[in-house]
């Protein structure tokens, strides 16, 4: 390892604005990556990268993600707002260039999938595009929002109404293998890793060490 700095609060606060983002998104680690799909009741289309998809809670199956600061226009928070529904859908490799595309700033009228090339898809539950081409991906219906005053993000929890994985990527015991289906991971802003699982752990108890019950 390389000789190891340390940066104090005030050093963070210091830091050129752009540097800064890119220090603090990086410094969580690797990270969920995927692709929300909303629509308005005009049928418009909108399609939107993030990083900030957490699990909330399996009964009743609750996923969140944080959306930032409403200080312009954030199509996907209008469009689930709208019809509360979207999707959420995993980035594999053969689409992440596009997925990321989707960050830029088009205006509410242009369809993300459209200028990107990739497919909506729909389905009888909700009323929001999925990705086709994603290989995991689920429906939500809109359940609460949450304003956090120390920023001005907002925290969006949606409650899971159908979800779509290919049948060999489902083990016995329930766990969704997204390394097999392909889904990437995420780093700071703009980099993407695929992954290498190590193992599959026991459940931990107290005063016995885990053990695997899956090895890369």
């Amino acid at each position: 390892m390389s000789i190891i700095r340390h940066f104090s609060g005030q050093d963070i606060v210091m830091m050129e604005q752009r540097s800064r983002a890119a220090f603090i998104n990086s410094l969580s680690g690797f990270k969920s990556v995927s692709l929300v799909g909303t629509i308005n009741n005009l049928g418009q289309t909108n399609l939107a990268i993030f990083n900030s998809v957490i699990h909330i809670g399996a009964n009743p199956a609750l996923i969140g993600m944080i959306i930032r600061p409403n200080s312009v226009n954030r199509h996907t928070l209008e469009n689930l707002l709208e019809t509360n529904c979207y999707t959420i859908n995993h980035i594999n490799k053969d689409i992440y260039k596009k997925a990321h595309q989707t960050s830029a700033r088009y205006p509410k009228e242009i369809s993300e999938f459209d200028e990107v090339g990739l497919t909506p898809e729909f389905h009888n539950k909700i009323k929001s595009p999925f990705v086709k081409e994603s290989h995991i991906k689920f429906g939500l219906q809109f359940a609460e929002r949450h304003d956090l005053k120390i920023n001005g993000t907002i925290l969006i929890i949606g409650k899971v109404i159908e979800v779509f994985v290919p049948e060999n990527c489902l083990t016995l015991d329930g766990v969704i293998d997204v390394e097999k289906a392909g889904s990437i991971t995420t780093s700071g802003l703009d980099s993407y890793h695929s992954t290498n699982r190590l193992s599959r752990l026991t459940y931990a108890k107290p005063n016995m060490l885990p053990s695997e019950l899956i090895k890369k």
